[in-house]
């Protein structure tokens, strides 16, 4: 622990300080801007953050109209909160991570555990703050979705309820947009279901990404992707297919429907190929390749929502997140 050897008081320890030869500045380098924002940019793991608009628009989905100035709110709401819940998952880890991540920035030095917990706490104030702007409903909402993300930070998820926990957060950042957009949630209660179910098979898998060694886990996660898959896809039937496709009305009848299955696919797509391998050779590396796929997979499984609640709008846009998410995620872990 550094400066843990400072002032022991042993007689002959160490020269005074008037005694001790003076340190050239150099000796002392301090980062540059450059390599700070790396720090935090790896300790708020930045890339995972396209994952979360796409829980407001899904939720906003399954209300009427289109996505208003308050979701837009709720949106910067849920990215706060969604970034507490980073930073104060590394500062409850520090020790932790000491032994089997070194590389953190927290055990490596290069972010101090107080600024991280400081960022936790104005970040978690901010999102509140945001979300008391989006109304009333949404507050509602997000001050339970911020408890749970501490409780699940500082304790829940070294226990069997970590992976409901994460779920539970998972889905209460998507009604968060059902209430901004409309104050009810009971409408977006399926799609929260769906989406908490995801959540819940990939956080059991990313519990044994640093030593592995569990196939049940990811074996688990791909079961559950492909039953994801098969309820998203089931809207498309021949007969919600138009018999004639002869004009502009009726391809955009045979896009729009066909929407919800080929999101579907793309979610499987994403997913289902690092589940399998995790779940073949349960290595440290393959399980964090599946986790980091299981998080990216969360984009087209959110457009996919929003196509099922006939958001076809929503579901573009938040399938365009999904390779600006994969761009990013090469500079700066996911995980």
């Amino acid at each position: 622990m550094p400066g843990a050897l400072r002032g022991t008081g042993v007689p002959g320890a160490a020269p005074a300080d008037e005694d001790r030869p003076a340190v050239p500045e150099s000796a002392h380098p301090r980062q540059s801007t450059g390599s700070r924002f790396a720090a935090w940019a790896e300790l708020l793991r930045l890339p995972a953050l396209f994952t979360v608009p796409g829980d407001l628009l899904a939720g906003s989905a399954t209300a009427p109209g289109r996505p208003g100035t308050r979701v837009l709110w709720a949106i910067g709401s849920s990215l706060c909160l969604y970034e507490a819940g980073m930073a104060l998952n590394d500062w409850a880890d520090r020790a932790e991570d000491a032994v089997e991540r070194p590389h953190r920035p927290l055990p490596s030095g290069r972010i101090r555990p107080a600024a991280a917990l400081t960022a936790a706490c104005a970040l978690t104030a901010t999102g509140l703050a945001l979300a008391a702007r989006s109304g009333r409903p949404a507050l509602a909402v997000a001050a339970p979705l911020a408890a749970t993300v501490w409780a699940y930070d500082l304790g829940l998820k070294r226990t069997p309820a970590g992976p409901a926990a994460m779920a539970t957060a998972r889905a209460l950042d998507l009604l968060l947009g059902a209430a901004a957009t409309s104050g009810r949630v009971r409408p977006a209660l399926p799609s929260a279901a769906l989406l908490g179910t995801h959540t819940l098979a990939l956080t059991a898998v990313s519990r044994h990404e640093t030593e592995g060694g569990a196939p049940l886990a990811p074996l688990t996660a791909l079961a559950t992707t492909g039953a994801l898959t098969r309820l998203l896809s089931r809207r498309l039937t021949r007969d919600q297919l138009p018999l004639r496709i002869g004009t502009l009305r009726s391809l955009k009848s045979a896009s729009l429907a066909a929407l919800p299955a080929a999101c579907a696919l793309a979610y499987a797509g994403t997913a289902a190929r690092p589940y399998l391998h995790a779940t073949l050779n349960p290595s440290p590396p393959l399980t964090q390749r599946a986790v980091g796929g299981g998080i990216r997979a969360t984009i087209p499984l959110q457009a996919a929502l929003c196509a099922r609640s006939s958001a076809p709008f929503s579901a573009v846009i938040t399938a365009a997140l999904a390779p600006l998410a994969a761009r990013f995620a090469k500079k700066a872990s996911v995980t």
